[in-house]
């Protein structure tokens, strides 16, 4: 079966290409030195492929340092604050370190444990293990999309609740703590639980993508055996391998993603070797679903960590 993106294809800006690397999502850009001084003409052009192919990867961007990093993440909006609940020494920036073998080994997508889930991450790699630790994408749009009419049906209408106590740095039973930096006490200081529709409408290309991941507690109505059976039933529609990339590493790249549209999997195949990215994130809008309704939360305020106002001012 194809699911090709109903997307349009925009023309590039002067000397920019962008060469599809994966048939449901993936793009590399060629052609573009990220920092605050692009062009209006390639910021377009980036945010026109980041739409159209979901997850982008830009090479040889060795001249990225923190500022220049939170710099480009601007041109695509207002910024989030670092992480909800950890504080890391930086406003902006997320360090996601691991010396132990240890990442963020589970199938997520960013921070949906608040209603105002992100829009786009852009993830910089700063030190790279001498193999292994390469990063993983999964559509949820081509996911939907490639669903049995009776299972949207059944989709269309479900809720879950997402929570930060099933934060993905924190499944890692092996380890102590999910971060050579953070605790688990860290990520899980300020709990937060929303509801959020299983299927939402993207405010931008308005397809159809599903909500799902490692922060799901439960499915609304359902018991919690059922709500194990319900996910894995789904997520495993998400993670089926058409649907996936699987990105290797080198020194000076920088991967962006469509938050809205996507998961990840940071594979922790490196043993004892260091390994350190640089995340920083734009801030997003209140997820729809089919029928119009927006997420509620049930636990904790995120004001503090993305603000819906600057996203209309």
């Amino acid at each position: 079966m194809t699911i090709a993106p109903h997307r349009p294809t925009v023309g590039a800006a002067p000397g920019v290409v962008v060469r599809q690397v994966g048939g449901r999502l993936g793009a590399v850009v060629e052609g573009v030195r990220l920092g605050g001084d692009l062009t209006a003409g390639e910021v377009a052009t980036v945010r026109a492929a980041l739409l159209r192919h979901e997850v982008l990867f830009f090479r040889g961007q060795d001249h990225l340092d923190d500022g220049a990093h939170i710099g480009f993440a601007e041109r695509f909006g207002p910024l989030t604050t670092a992480h909800p609940t950890v504080n890391t020494g930086s406003a902006r920036v997320l360090r996601v370190t691991a010396n132990k073998g240890m990442a963020a080994n589970s199938w997520h997508t960013d921070v949906t444990f608040v209603d105002r889930v992100p829009a786009i991450s852009v993830l910089r790699a700063v030190t790279l293990p001498p193999y292994g630790g390469n990063t993983a994408w999964a559509s949820t749009t081509a996911a939907y999309a490639s669903l049995p009419a009776p299972l949207k049906a059944f989709v269309d209408g479900l809720w879950a609740v997402h929570t930060n106590s099933y934060d993905y740095a924190q499944l890692d039973d092996e380890h102590e703590q999910p971060d050579a930096n953070y605790s688990r006490d860290d990520f899980a200081s300020t709990i937060f639980e929303t509801r959020h529709p299983v299927v939402r409408v993207h405010p931008e290309t308005g397809e159809r993508a599903l909500v799902l991941g490692n922060f799901v507690k439960r499915f609304e109505g359902f018991n919690s055996s059922e709500s194990h059976q319900i996910f894995h039933l789904l997520q495993n529609r998400v993670t089926r391998l058409e649907n996936t990339l699987r990105w290797t590493w080198q020194p000076g790249d920088v991967a962006m993603w469509d938050n809205r549209a996507t998961q990840h999997y940071a594979v922790a195949d490196f043993d004892e070797h260091p390994r350190e990215m640089r995340r920083i994130t734009v801030a997003g809008d209140v997820p729809v679903s089919v029928a119009g309704e927006r997420s509620v939360v049930l636990k904790g305020d995120a004001r503090a960590y993305s603000r819906l106002d600057e996203l209309i001012s």
